[in-house]
């Protein structure tokens, strides 16, 4: 879209309010709104903010920001009201001089998909999100009570959450985001919602976008929802299965024939299994994380294999033109565009290397054990230092360390906090 439809679109859809959005270092989503008058200043130089009191931001001697719109990700917010409507636009991050904020995980994600496109590969990512639906308490705090005790694909009655899936798929459809399918996952009270393809940034906008929406309509239903890796011990974890397709030429890299993929697209996997381990900390973020790995079907091994879901890395039966590998071991507590971009400029490496890829099944090694194995995994990476700005990864690491030491210390007020905010 131009400045002139979007300014258009907004005179015509009666929209009041504009929530310019961003997210912190870690993925949680922040807003501003400002009124409809002052989207040419956002346009022009954007709308400052105090980035010292954003979290993996700035230092308050550095902590101005300024927010300017994609105009590309306008879109109206449904569960607002219809009158005086309030529209959502994603934002860049830019220095006082103009500059691109380095340390923004958008822009990070920018520079790998820009990189990779500009050698002639095009990523495509597909994300599959699981969550559990809980109860509240009289006094509207979460509990750990599951909406229903349904079991994987079950309907109603045993499926409670049919609803509010219908609800979060329609929604999301009225915003531009197509999803594909849903249905209950194998937990008590978990669901899954499938999405189509699209360019890693659209892909990761729209996690942003689905993320708050399950939110906001679980909460409607009078219900939490909540994405953190491992709620209920001894039930299934959430995971964020990141189905990734490469088109180079006009041709998706990932399409089989006579069911073997191109020496490109087993290159590209080689190179994501080579980095897995180091950039895990980014993909599995919390204490949580680690609990969910190597149980119900999530990976523990460094591997891959033509089917079996408990490989880090699967190549799904499927029809012509939908060829892709699915990555299992990350979850849903990521920041979505960090995850990806680590995910592309390792795929990317064993493209340039031209990796050789092992076979099916053989394992290379094993994923983190807990966060402290993956936090020294990610200090010691030459790799992740190539993709992420040095303070921004020193400010993600000794944000992972106070939570892996509070931890520690008091498991139960860590996983307490996290089931609230994740």
């Amino acid at each position: 879209m131009t400045e002139q439809e979007v300014l258009d679109f907004v005179q015509e859809n009666d929209v009041k309010f504009i929530r310019l959005a961003f997210v912190d270092l870690f993925g949680a989503l922040k807003n501003i709104s400002i009124m409809p008058e002052e989207l040419g200043r956002a346009f022009a130089g954007g709308i400052s903010f105090d980035a010292s009191a954003v979290k993996g931001f700035c230092d308050i001697d550095s902590s101005e920001l300024f927010l300017r719109p994609d105009l590309n990700t306008l879109t109206v917010l449904p569960w607002r009201p219809q009158t005086g409507r309030v529209a959502r636009l994603m934002c860049d991050c830019y220095t006082p001089d103009g500059q691109l904020f380095s340390g923004y995980s958008r822009t990070i994600l920018r520079q790998q998909a820009e990189k990779a496109r500009s050698r002639g590969y095009f990523f495509r990512i597909g994300t599959e999100y699981e969550f559990y639906l809980f109860k509240a308490d009289e006094h509207g705090d979460v509990t750990l009570i599951p909406q229903d005790e349904a079991d994987y694909m079950d309907v109603a009655p045993l499926d409670k959450g049919e609803n509010i899936r219908r609800e979060i798929c329609l929604t999301l459809e009225a915003m531009h985001i197509q999803p594909e399918s849903s249905h209950h996952e194998q937990g008590p009270g978990q669901n899954e919602i499938d999405f189509r393809y699209a360019g890693a940034l659209t892909a990761a906008d729209n996690a942003m976008a689905f993320k708050g929406a399950v939110r906001t309509i679980a909460a409607e239903y009078g219900l939490h929802a909540s994405f953190l890796p491992k709620p209920l011990p001894g039930e299934s974890g959430n995971g964020l299965h990141v189905n990734l397709s490469v088109v180079k030429d006009g041709v998706n890299l990932f399409e089989t024939v006579d069911g073997l993929i191109s020496l490109e697209a087993q290159s590209i996997m080689a190179g994501i299994l080579r980095r897995i381990r180091e950039i895990s900390l980014f993909l599995n973020p919390l204490p949580s994380s680690y609990q969910r790995l190597g149980k119900c079907e999530a990976p523990s091994r460094i591997n891959w294999s033509f089917g079996n879901r408990s490989q880090c890395i699967r190549i799904p039966a499927c029809t012509s033109g939908s060829g892709r590998m699915e990555l299992r071991s990350p979850d849903p507590a990521c920041n979505p565009y960090l995850a990806f971009a680590l995910i592309i400029a390792a795929a990317m490496e064993g493209l340039e290397e031209q990796l050789v890829l092992q076979e099916p099944l053989r394992d290379t090694g094993r994923l983190p054990e807990d966060i402290n194995e993956a936090i020294s995994a990610a200090e010691q990476s030459e790799f992740i230092r190539a993709v992420l700005p040095e303070d921004t990864l020193a400010r993600y690491i000794l944000e992972k360390k106070k939570i892996a030491a509070r931890d520690e210390a008091d498991t139960k007020a860590v996983f307490q906090q996290h089931l609230r905010t994740i």
